[in-house]
């Protein structure tokens, strides 16, 4: 069996039995003479994976706009906390799957994680079809949906140990954007049935990802491979918290990611409820099934845009935090996320007092707002991953400094980033099931609209501005030699504490 060790790999060296023993990406020679072509193979598949998982992570995010009143009985709020469950689950599942990947194998995991898809993706498809169902019936169907959310956090954890440091922004923003991406691809396929077929024929969308499942399991079996070195095991979960540093940016994760996921599920109801209040005048005209038909459509041609440009974004936040420093970029994103948040707060004060339906400037305002966020949101995903991992290289210097090798503190800032990724994952996801609930919440207030959603995530925004700049970014008076290590790789070059 040909290894990949800290020395000259030969071009022509052949990964056999889809195994590797001692992984060195920071070995240079290695990895130009065959090492990144091995790593680029194994990025693309768990891309492909990652993607059909959060495609059906997301998936109830299309179905609630195949699900009008008159026929399945769930009002807005049913719906808001219909789409927070998966996002539960999702999270709390990114805890187990960080170290999957150590104890199973990245590839064995990749290909296990895409077959259990099939669970969700067939109960929806059969529940969907029988509108009687309960409501308690439909949750549990929901929740199973979450097993796609787990993919993201062994996926992350394995490129993240492909890659050398050097690369890791891009390879991680590049991996997770190609995994958001999934959420518009469902809504886009969601639009393209409702266009076709109506708001009647959700099967269809199951059936498509019946199919891609199969491809992903395949493509993961045929192509991707085990590292013997991963070392992400449940007790680096527990030492890893033991960094202020794994706090400040697990909660800054949840302002970025969670305000990906979070309205990447929310925001198509929330453009479904306004498109439906200027048919019925808001509200003063009884909905029919056509026009919550026509509400569902306009909303799913727009919904899915909010996400793809997300996730496009994040790669761009990565290659921004390689280049000027991650603690920077992520300034700067929250700033700009607070005055996108303000957008939104303007149109539905504006909204709020003015009796009817939305406006047309109104829902114009609405759209810029969110877009923004995701874009922005998707930077600060890129930009805080990149974080995480130079704040443990730095760390890592310390080891050395006591005598340790290059190799066994590359071995530790692997493990611990990994570690941290899982975690910041998943306290990040709640952060999107905080976004439904606060969204079910404004919609049950006494003025029925969203308003109060934005002004919370506004002021969530400014906490996060505020806690980045005083941990990364502020001047201190007395540092250690390792934690001015850290602060200059987290916020770049040209920074002198």
């Amino acid at each position: 069996m040909t290894a990949i060790e800290s020395r000259p790999l030969a071009p022509q060296a052949k990964v056999r039995k889809h195994y590797i023993e001692n992984w060195d990406s920071e070995d240079v020679t290695a990895w130009e003479a065959g090492g990144k072509q091995i790593a680029k193979r194994n990025l693309i598949w768990s891309v492909v994976a990652e993607h059909v998982g959060f495609s059906v992570w997301s998936i109830w995010s299309v179905m609630v706009l195949f699900m009008p009143v008159s026929v399945y009985g769930i009002d807005a709020a049913g719906k808001f906390f219909l789409v927070a469950v998966p996002t539960l689950v999702g999270s709390l599942l990114r805890l187990p799957y960080t170290v999957a990947t150590a104890r199973f194998g990245g590839r064995n995991w990749t290909i296990f994680s895409a077959l259990v898809l099939f669970v969700p993706t067939v109960l929806t498809l059969y529940f969907m079809a029988h509108p009687g169902t309960s409501y308690t019936a439909f949750v549990v169907v929901a929740a199973f949906a979450g097993i796609g959310g787990g993919n993201f956090a062994s996926s992350m954890t394995n490129i993240n140990a492909f890659y050398p440091q050097r690369l890791k922004g891009w390879a991680l923003g590049l991996n997770a954007g190609g995994g958001n991406i999934g959420v518009p691809a469902i809504q886009l396929i969601g639009l393209l049935v409702i266009a076709t077929a109506g708001n009647r024929s959700p099967q269809m969308v199951c059936a498509v990802y019946l199919v891609l499942i199969a491809c992903a399991a395949v493509g993961a079996a045929l192509f991707m491979d085990n590292l013997g070195n991963q070392t992400v095991q449940v007790r680096s979960l527990f030492e890893v918290m033991k960094f202020h540093d794994s706090w400040t940016m697990s909660f800054l994760y949840v302002g970025t990611f969670g305000s990906f996921i979070g309205f990447s599920f929310a925001f198509a109801q929330v453009l479904q409820i306004d498109f439906l209040a200027g048919l019925t005048a808001g509200g003063t005209v009884k909905a029919t099934a056509a026009m919550q038909a026509s509400a569902a459509l306009h909303a799913a041609q727009i919904a899915f845009l909010g996400p793809l440009l997300g996730s496009l974004a994040r790669p761009l936040g990565g290659m921004l935090a390689d280049k000027i420093g991650g603690g920077k970029i992520t300034l700067y994103t929250f700033i700009a996320m607070i005055a996108s948040a303000g957008i939104l707060v303007a149109a539905g004060t504006f909204d709020d007092q003015t009796p009817g339906a939305p406006s047309g400037g109104v829902l114009v305002a609405f759209i810029v707002g969110f877009m923004l966020l995701f874009v922005l949101s998707g930077i600060g995903n890129g930009s805080t991953y990149k974080m995480i991992a130079a704040l443990f290289s730095a760390r890592s210097r310390s080891l050395v400094d006591a005598g340790g090798t290059e190799h066994e503190a590359a071995a530790w800032s692997r493990t611990m980033s990994g570690a941290l990724i899982g975690i910041a994952g998943s306290i990040g996801g709640l952060g999107g099931v905080g976004i439904n609930l606060v969204l079910r919440a404004s919609y049950n207030s006494p003025a029925k609209s969203a308003t109060m959603a934005f002004w919370v995530f506004l002021g969530f925004y400014a906490v996060c501005a505020a806690l980045t700049w005083a941990v990364y970014l502020r001047r201190p008076q007395r540092v250690t030699s390792t934690k001015r290590i850290a602060s200059a790789s987290v916020t770049g070059p040209g920074h002198d504490d």
